[in-house]
């Protein structure tokens, strides 16, 4: 369902049916990088290793499949002279990224 805001909610789904958190985004993939940045990053991204993630999107049965993986990279250069910003801080950021492997329909009631 979308929300007023034009977001829509997708739950992370587990093996076991369980649906521990909660992700929304514009489409299904922004969803899907943010449950990717939760996963624990690589040294860098060839090293990552591949997760399947699983969004239930809210208000439907329709299961969104990805594959996912996370790794640490350089933080990017920020002005030094915006000595607030919250980056200058961070020396390494997690990145990630998905490949979508398809959509499953759930039968439950």
């Amino acid at each position: 369902m979308v929300r007023e805001d034009g977001k829509r909610n997708f739950a992370l789904r587990e093996e076991d049916g369980s649906e521990p958190s909660e992700f929304s985004g514009n489409m299904p993939r922004q969803a899907a990088l943010k449950a990717a940045r939760t996963l624990e990053p690589a040294p860098s991204e060839d090293e990552a290793e591949r997760t399947t993630i699983r969004l239930r999107e809210k208000g439907t049965k329709k299961v969104h499949e990805y594959e996912g993986w996370a790794w640490k990279a350089g933080a990017p250069e920020v002005d030094e002279a915006d000595e607030d910003f919250w980056l200058n801080d961070l020396d390494d950021i997690t990145k990630a990224n998905v490949s979508k492997q398809g959509i499953e329909y759930l039968d439950e009631e």
